[in-house]
């Protein structure tokens, strides 16, 4: 079905149609860790500035304040996309994998069940298992789910070319995304072409770098914002334009109202080819 997002050097809608048919907004919020207070908190201030698309993972601990302030939002369900996850790399073999990830997936559904949500636009395997046969196991777990129309998608986070293979290699149902550690500052190689080639859409964490997301140095932030003078905008909109450029889609966090903002306002612009290779070089 061809690349699962739009070629890099056209304007840019806020929404993708991925492998599956299925509507995915560009940008989300990603939840980190904190209490399920201040998950409440920042879903709501999200929803106000105009997210649409969240992952809720179950590594940040705050699911049910998350469902919560998707409850007394009165935000209607069909207009959301949220995204749990399920954390089972430590289960070794095809049955163990499957009962760890099988167990995941109750687990999610328990916390998100708090705020009325019954079902889930996609969910995601955090890691993938130790080898070809564990993550065999893990997905047979979430094809199942998708069986039982508990989730519309599935799919995977931090998985190299050779682990999605093994799931390719014989599933059922395809993962339609892949999240992964991508920024100015780090993007590896091909990694945008070689899972957009497989049918899946990237999308970005650390996509202003900290952990595996590269650094910002004060010298790319600079750069950055010299070109961003030059759209009013500022030098984070610069970088998160150029993942969207690349064919890729992101998940950001911040704590700030002006943040969440600014991280929705990179539509309006578009780099130029030189300024995408200029920027590319930099990491």
């Amino acid at each position: 079905r061809g690349n699962p997002v739009c070629a890099a050097t056209t304007s840019v809608p806020p929404i993708a149609t991925l492998s599956d048919g299925t509507k995915f907004p560009l940008i989300s919020f990603g939840l980190q860790v904190y209490d399920d207070q201040t998950a409440y908190k920042l879903t709501l201030t999200a929803l106000e500035v105009g997210y649409r698309n969240f992952f809720a993972s179950v590594l940040a601990g705050n699911q049910r304040g998350f469902a919560r302030a998707i409850r007394d939002s009165k935000i209607p369900r069909d207009e959301l996309f949220i995204c749990g996850s399920v954390v089972s790399n430590r289960a070794s073999g095809f049955e163990s994998a499957k009962k760890a990830t099988t167990k995941g997936c109750s687990q999610n559904m328990d916390a998100f069940g708090v705020g009325g949500i019954d079902y889930l636009d996609q969910i995601m395997l955090d890691y993938p298992g130790p080898d070809c046969a564990s993550i065999s196991g893990q997905w047979s777990a979430f094809e199942e789910i998708h069986q039982q129309k508990l989730t519309k998608s599935i799919s995977v986070s931090n998985f190299n070319s050779a682990q999605l293979d093994c799931v390719l290699k014989e599933c059922r149902v395809k993962p339609v995304v892949n999240q992964l550690p991508y920024s100015v500052a780090y993007h590896p190689g091909s990694v945008v072409e070689d899972n957009a080639k497989r049918g899946l859409l990237v999308q970005a964490w650390a996509p202003l770098g900290g952990s595996l997301g590269g650094r910002f140095s004060s010298s790319l932030k600079g750069k950055c914002g010299e070109i961003g003078r030059r759209y009013n905008k500022n030098w984070a909109q610069v970088a998160l334009r150029w993942i969207i450029q690349t064919g890729a889609s992101i998940t950001t966090q911040t704590k700030r109202k002006e943040h969440f903002q600014e991280d929705l306002d990179v539509f309006d612009f578009e780099l130029t080819l030189d300024e995408m290779k200029e920027l590319s070089l930099l990491a």
